[in-house]
Formats: C-alpha cells, sequence, structure tokens
C-alpha cells in the first residue's frame, strides 16, 4: 500500500514553522521589559504560538488522504495584490505616510478579490487607513509611519 502526500501543504507547514522560529528568535533577544505584567514581548509569542499551531496543521494534513485538489490559482488577481503589497512598502519608503500605503493596499486587494469600484474603494481604504492611523496615534501613542496626510493630523 503506497501513502501519498501534499507536497505543497509540507512546504506550507515548514515554512510556517521557519517563520516561527525566526519570531521566537527575535522576541527573545528584546530587551525592552515591562513593570506591569504584559510587556511588549508578548504579542510576537502570541503570533509565534499561532503559526506553531498553522505549521503543525499544514503538515498533519498533508499526510490525510482524500486531500481536495486545490483551484488554479488567479495570476492577474495575485499580480493585484503583490503589487499593492510592493506599493505599500515604496510608499512607506518614500515618505507617504501610513495612510496614503493603506489606501493603496486596499484598494489594489479589492481589485485583486474582483471589485471594480475603484474610487469608492480608494474611499474606503483612505477612512480605513485614517482611522487605523488615528487608533495606533492617540489610544496606543504608537508611531506610524507619517507622510503629508499624517502631519496634518498630527
Amino acid at each position: 500500500m503506497q501513502r501519498s502526500f501534499d507536497r505543497p501543504a509540507i512546504v506550507v507547514g515548514l515554512l510556517l514553522l521557519a517563520a516561527a522560529a525566526v519570531i521566537a528568535f527575535d522576541a527573545s533577544r528584546q530587551t525592552i521589559t515591562s513593570n506591569y505584567g504584559v510587556g511588549p514581548t508578548a504579542m510576537p509569542y502570541v503570533v509565534c504560538a499561532g503559526l506553531v499551531v498553522l505549521g503543525l496543521a499544514h503538515l498533519l494534513v498533508a499526510f490525510k488522504d482524500g486531500l481536495p485538489v486545490p483551484e488554479v490559482a488567479d495570476d492577474r488577481a495575485l499580480l493585484w495584490i503583490g503589487g499593492g503589497l510592493v506599493a505599500l512598502i515604496a510608499c512607506i519608503a518614500l515618505g507617504g505616510g501610513f495612510i496614503l500605503a493603506t489606501t493603496i493596499l486596499f484598494a489594489c486587494t479589492a481589485r485583486g478579490f474582483g471589485r471594480d469600484a475603484l474610487p469608492v474603494d480608494i474611499v474606503i481604504g483612505a477612512v480605513l487607513g485614517t482611522v487605523i492611523y488615528l487608533v495606533f496615534l492617540k489610544l496606543l501613542t504608537l508611531a506610524l509611519p507619517a507622510g503629508p496626510l499624517e502631519r496634518l493630523l498630527g
């Protein structure tokens, strides 16, 4: 009796476990401490635990029989979403700021998922980016990358 396994699921599982190891290593080297219980190193460990669970689940599923056949990837959708991520990184690196970067990412992701209302998506992305920026700035007192729009709000 021959046992089959799903190679992509094994690769994804191993990549998730590797990412968890990198995050755990990075979190263990943080020197920031807290005087009140949970400190800033807690969240990386939560993310690490989640990645370990997902990685192990992928490895478990990889060896089960009767796995569904994956759908064919939509190259155009992947290009829109990947382009949005590249634009986000470029916008932040070039000083465009968080709000503009997240607006572009939201609009490109919506387009990648098949939505065809670019002006509306830009407005929705700008509103969400602004709300997220203000929550981080005012409630959490954390600084996100600032650009021209953030300087108007700050």
